[in-house]
């Protein structure tokens, strides 16, 4: 049935850092052939890894971690200059192959289902929308999830995440040599070189090469100007 949730139980967690609490939502895609595998891995204790949820091509939810737990989702990954992204975050996997076993559009079932689901999140913890983010944005070096097929601007209609709007503020010159001090503003390690790819990657798909030019800039910089950072 579209849009069930269903407890699949996954014994990889464990407590929060004292102090901390759910601050980011990581979304990932689960980058295995079938559903069937990414949940058995999931919830395996030799993998080490897991979600808070995994959402379902079908639309169905899968809850396997308590939010208020440390699932094993992030890796090693940093945003705004923190590292332990699984200690401060939730984390939701979206089954879909992925670029190693078939890269596919996210169907609209899917979609809704991780619209509902992120929703609920967001409002139970505060997080803001710039901080709703990509397995690719807090680990640009290892990571391409979920991926330039993903639709962000989507979620950001729906009030989930952002999507950058620009206008003439955003325009004028610009330097290659300041871009990293932009991405570190907003967020992205500004010392790992695959930064701009990753921010391409979520906010400008139409471009990905890891350099910039005028479109990724003023998309850039719209979105810092729209969150204040």
């Amino acid at each position: 049935m579209t849009g069930e949730r269903i407890d699949r139980p996954s014994p990889n967690h464990g407590p929060r850092p004292d102090g901390a609490r759910a601050e980011l939502l990581i979304l990932h895609y689960t980058g295995m052939p079938t559903a069937a595998h990414a949940l058995s891995r999931l919830c395996d204790p030799a993998a080490q890894v897991s979600a808070h949820y995994t959402v379902d091509e079908d639309g169905t939810v899968y809850a396997h971690v308590p939010e208020d737990r440390r699932a094993w989702h992030a890796g090693v990954s940093r945003w705004r200059g923190l590292g332990d992204v699984n200690g401060r975050s939730i984390g939701v996997e979206i089954v879909n192959p992925g670029h190693e076993f078939g890269y596919r559009p996210f169907p609209a079932a899917q979609m809704a289902a991780v619209a509902a689901l992120c929703r609920e999140i967001v409002a139970r913890h505060g997080i803001a929308a710039a901080d709703v983010l990509g397995h690719s944005d807090v680990a640009p070096a290892r990571k391409e999830d979920p991926g330039e097929l993903f639709d962000w601007p989507g979620l950001a209609a729906q009030g989930i995440g952002l999507w950058p709007t620009p206008s003439q503020a955003d325009d004028g010159p610009w330097t290659d040599g300041e871009i990293p001090a932009l991405l570190g503003r907003y967020g992205y390690d500004p010392a790992e070189p695959r930064a701009l790819l990753a921010f391409q990657r979520h906010f400008h798909p139409e471009r990905l090469d890891g350099t910039p030019d005028g479109e990724t800039v003023r998309r850039l910089r719209a979105l810092l100007r729209m969150t204040g950072r």
